[in-house]
């Protein structure tokens, strides 16, 4: 089973998407990449992920030119709708996905406010990308 994550930047949601999606089951092959990415993954992101018991801090934005040749059974794009326009993926898929959420990256406010969204969003990842396993991923094993 391969699963690819995409989004923009490739450094907060993607990221901390991959890094649930590979907890939940270590033979699955997640990668996850951006049409525009950023030099590294957000720190508060690595942060909140290492809160959750999960390290993502040897993660790399990648951009998503690397997978177009690849199969994949999953390609799942993270972008909010509202906000950004998704990537659009080419290669050979066999399921494409719309799983959205704010860019935590781009709240304003108090140091405390935007930890807090982080924790939020981090949070909903977990659970939708969980609820996705289970409905999708385990139902075919």
């Amino acid at each position: 089973m391969k699963v690819l994550i995409l989004c923009t930047g490739n450094s907060c949601r993607s990221q901390m998407a991959h890094g649930f999606m590979q907890s939940f089951d270590k033979n699955i092959t997640v990668c996850s990449a951006g049409t525009h990415p950023a030099s590294r993954v957000n720190q508060t992101a690595i942060k909140v992920m290492k809160e959750a018991g999960i390290d993502i801090s040897g993660h790399t934005p990648k951009m998503v030119d690397e997978y177009l040749k690849e199969e994949w059974d999953y390609v799942i794009t993270v972008c909010d709708d509202a906000n950004e326009t998704c990537p659009a993926f080419y290669g050979k898929v066999k399921h494409r996905l719309h799983i959205g959420f704010e860019d935590p990256s781009h709240k304003t406010g108090t140091p405390e406010y935007i930890l807090s969204e982080f924790h939020r969003i981090r949070d909903e990842i977990k659970d939708r990308f969980y609820k996705f396993y289970t409905q999708h991923i385990l139902s075919q094993v």
